[in-house]
């Protein structure tokens, strides 16, 4: 620096050191000068340099679309299933189900293993555990079987990589454009929804049911390298500061994992907003996952709908997802994240009313015009509800949100059942569509009387 700070002088002929410790009126050129030499030249690669936030939240980005493979299947082989082995629809669904109550389940353990044993070592160990249940599921004769390797295995997989893994990374590595990254992140679902669902769709059509599971399997298996190559546990790994923060130490490894969750859902659960937070999630679940994903596909086709074509246009909630959820993001970071709730669950009910009248057995515009609609507010819940974890349980917000995801999924799982059952009993399925519509109606007015953290700013500051 002192080179730096004498180089313009010593050109100017001034090597006394007046113009450095002297008073004169001169000082205040060669100290911008100076300014100008010795700060401006470090900064410019700075601002050219990406940080490292960006890049984890690409691997987690694109770790989400691989473990979200699997979860084009169901819906697609609801049929086939039937047909080959004879099951019924209660009996499939029954499988879903528990691979989606899961998922749910393991969430909030697997925030807290993240903090125990990294990111990384998790997120491994759960896409080995999705690749094993799709590809051993080739091999099943007998429904039990189907509810081991759909269920357990991959339910366990999946939701080690839930919402949860999303929010930890976020807390972690970011402290602005949480909102947008939350966004971005939940958007990778349906993005693996959108990449997935027609290539796995014609595989059913043109191969069979068993390639598909294969398929979803390698997508699995494929993410891994990256994970383990690109993946950071925190910021302090690689001695940076998470994007918009100060650096922090980071944390040693929190012992006990389950017991720590299991501590923080005690905690939580006293309070009245984690159960206006789980009840309005749960019927997100049902009427997303449990509803959709699940039963639309094979509802379309009891109208005469091709199964390629039901499956585009799930496809199309995928690619219309990604706007809206990172649109919903956006709006979360400047508006009240209950007003947004609100909204999002109020229209979604009032378009579920509608969704028994435009099945026909091809893609009438009004149908098109649902699924664009519904596409935008399929997940756009997810970042105003993790927002107001963050808000309420500061730095136990991650584990928090795994369990309200908890409830999100056993809603979802219950939906997935009891649609089967409907189905199997009444020979359609307009009053599942009828019933989840109010539900979301209910969901609304839950969202609007979810009261306000005294301290949110503290709260939001333990989070990062």
């Amino acid at each position: 620096m002192t080179q730096t700070t004498e180089s313009p002088a010593d050109r100017d002929g001034t090597r006394d050191g007046t113009r450095h410790h002297g008073r004169d009126d001169d000082r205040d050129d060669d100290r911008n000068g100076d300014r100008r030499t010795a700060l401006d030249a470090p900064r410019r690669p700075a601002r050219r340099r990406v940080h490292r936030a960006w890049i984890v939240a690409v691997v987690t980005f694109v770790t989400i679309i691989g473990g979200a493979a699997f979860n084009s299947l169901p819906g697609l082989l609801i049929d086939p299933l039937h047909t080959e082995f004879g099951w019924s629809r209660g009996e499939i669904g029954l499988a879903v189900s528990i691979d989606m109550a899961l998922y749910g389940l393991t969430a909030p353990f697997a925030a807290a293993l993240m903090d125990r044993f990294g990111i990384r070592r998790v997120v491994v160990v759960a896409l080995g555990a999705v690749a094993a249940g799709a590809l051993a599921s080739v091999w099943m004769t007998a429904s039990w079987q189907l509810m081991i390797y759909w269920g357990l295995l991959v339910g366990l997989g999946t939701g080690s990589m839930a919402l949860a893994f999303s929010a930890t990374v976020t807390n972690r590595w970011f402290v602005a454009r949480r909102g947008l990254v939350t966004g971005i992140l939940t958007a990778a679902g349906a993005s693996g929804q959108l990449v997935f669902l027609p290539l796995c769709a014609w595989i059913v059509s043109e191969h069979g049911w068993r390639p598909a599971s294969v398929t979803v399997g390698l997508a699995a298996l494929v993410v891994v390298p990256f994970v383990w190559l690109l993946l950071r546990d925190h910021p302090a790994d690689v001695g940076l500061a998470p994007y918009g923060g100060v650096y922090v130490e980071k944390p040693a490894p929190e012992r006990g994992a389950a017991g720590r969750a299991v501590r923080v859902l005690v905690d939580a659960a006293r309070t009245g907003p984690f159960w206006l937070l789980a009840g309005t999630f749960a019927i997100c679940g049902a009427s997303t996952n449990g509803l959709i994903r699940t039963h639309f596909v094979p509802s379309a086709h009891d109208h005469g709908m091709p199964i390629t074509a039901a499956a585009s246009l799930l496809a199309v909630i995928g690619i219309f997802d990604v706007i809206g959820t990172i649109f919903s993001g956006w709006l979360t970071d400047r508006f009240d994240a209950r007003r947004l709730l609100a909204v999002y669950y109020a229209l979604r009910g009032i378009s579920l009313l509608f969704l028994p009248m435009l099945m026909a057995p091809t893609v009438q515009p009004p149908m098109v015009f649902f699924i664009v609609f519904y596409g935008l507010d399929w997940v756009a819940t997810v970042p105003p509800t993790l927002a107001l974890c963050r808000e309420q349980y500061g730095k136990d917000s991650a584990i928090v949100f795994g369990w309200v995801l908890a409830s999100h999924q056993v809603g979802a799982a219950l939906v997935a059942f009891l649609g089967g059952v409907a189905r199997d009993a009444f020979g359609s399925y307009d009053v599942v569509w009828y019933a989840s519509g109010a539900l979301c109606a209910t969901a609304a007015l839950m969202a609007l009387v979810i009261r306000r953290s005294r301290e949110p700013e503290d709260a939001v500051a333990a989070a990062g």
